[in-house]
């Protein structure tokens, strides 16, 4: 039997299988609200066959955004704006769906990435950044303020208003977003951060907000929606986070009651150098996973099936997490338990579209 095709859980929550689609940035927002592409975009996510599917990054406060097109969960308007998108998506779909909440800090105020993503300045419609030190990104870019003690327990409650928000539309899964460099990562690298009080310094000092900030979300919110985290597992450059890091952050939040740690890598420098080839990720989620009592995702360059199905053999993971891949094939859930000999649920719509001699492996999701 496939593993990949085994159900599974995250905290209370039930998955039909071990693929994750990862959280993929689309900004295409206006003004933080979802449009119709998000319908189009997640929509057919929806249908991939995959056991969740999460939502990209969403800026709990307007000027937490990469780029004036990210998505928000900030106030009423658009909570109403993703609520109506997934009014339309849940009679189709059967997979939970979850959302990656986040704030871009220094890296904020971008534009998008197909007109370049460079910073913004007032006059191109970009605003201040945040940070905890006033360090920028790279040379050339404005420095962000330093938060202050008092602006951190607001943005601390931010967090947890669009946890809350999330819950209120239906969403059965929070990400918390300390991953790529943003605003949680920038605490945890020493690279970034250079504050003197006890958000900064030394490695227990660097992980305190961002730990302050899951707690407070967990505890707003219910025990049956779970809260996991995704990290990058190193800046992949000298003297900055690292996977020993790492597994001590991991650690501290699953002793916190964080459903799963969802593993990543890089994006705080431009310094950084990556060794990238397949699977060149899943090391460090195979390290974390020695260590904690808690499901570990693993991400990065999986693309084959039977590369995600000997990942979890072999122990490296414990789910596996696809993005630009499911771009490329947003039916890959359905391709993959076709190679492995596995079904998969797919709508009654779509039922005659397997090819001769693959009949049975879509079943139907019942809606």
């Amino acid at each position: 039997m496939s593993l990949l095709f085994s159900a599974t859980k995250l905290g209370q929550l039930s998955l039909e299988n071990r693929i994750i689609i990862a959280p993929m940035c689309q900004y295409s927002a206006e003004a933080g609200k979802a449009t119709a592409w998000h319908r189009i975009h997640l929509g057919q996510l929806a249908l991939s066959g995959a056991g969740l599917l999460i939502i990209e990054a969403t800026a709990v406060e307007d000027i937490g955004r990469i780029s004036p097109g990210d998505l928000g969960l900030w106030d009423d308007e658009t909570e109403a704006a993703l609520a109506s998108v997934l009014e339309d998506i849940r009679p189709w779909a059967t997979l939970p769906i979850g959302i990656q909440l986040g704030h871009a800090g220094r890296k904020a105020s971008c534009a998008v990435p197909w007109e370049g993503g460079e910073q913004l300045s007032a006059q191109q419609g970009g605003w201040q950044t945040v940070a905890p030190s006033a360090e920028a990104y790279q040379s050339g870019e404005q420095a962000p303020h330093a938060l202050s003690k008092e602006e951190l327990m607001r943005l601390k409650q931010a967090f947890v208003d669009s946890a809350q928000r999330a819950v209120r539309i239906g969403i059965e899964l929070v990400e918390l977003h300390a991953a790529h460099g943003y605003l949680l990562h920038q605490f945890l690298s020493p690279l970034s951060n250079k504050r003197d009080d006890e958000y900064g310094g030394s490695l227990e000092n660097r992980m305190r907000y961002p730990l302050e900030v899951f707690q407070a979300i967990r505890d707003a919110l219910p025990d049956s929606v779970p809260v996991g985290v995704r990290i990058s597992a190193t800046d992949w450059v000298a003297g900055g986070w690292d996977n020993e890091q790492s597994i001590a952050f991991s650690q501290q939040l699953a002793a916190a009651g964080c459903a799963y740690i969802h593993v990543s890598s890089g994006g705080l420098s431009p310094d950084q150098e990556i060794d990238i080839g397949p699977g060149y990720q899943l090391s460090f989620a195979r390290d974390i996973r020695k260590v904690v009592d808690i499901p570990v995702i693993g991400v990065g360059l999986i693309t084959d099936p039977q590369q995600a199905e000997q990942a979890l053999h072999t122990g490296d993971t414990d789910l596996i997490a696809l993005a630009r891949g499911m771009l490329w094939d947003p039916h890959w859930p359905w391709h993959a338990a076709a190679e492995l000999g596995a079904t998969v649920k797919a709508p009654p719509q779509y039922l005659r579209s397997e090819p001769h001699g693959l009949k049975g492996t879509l079943v139907q999701n019942g809606k």
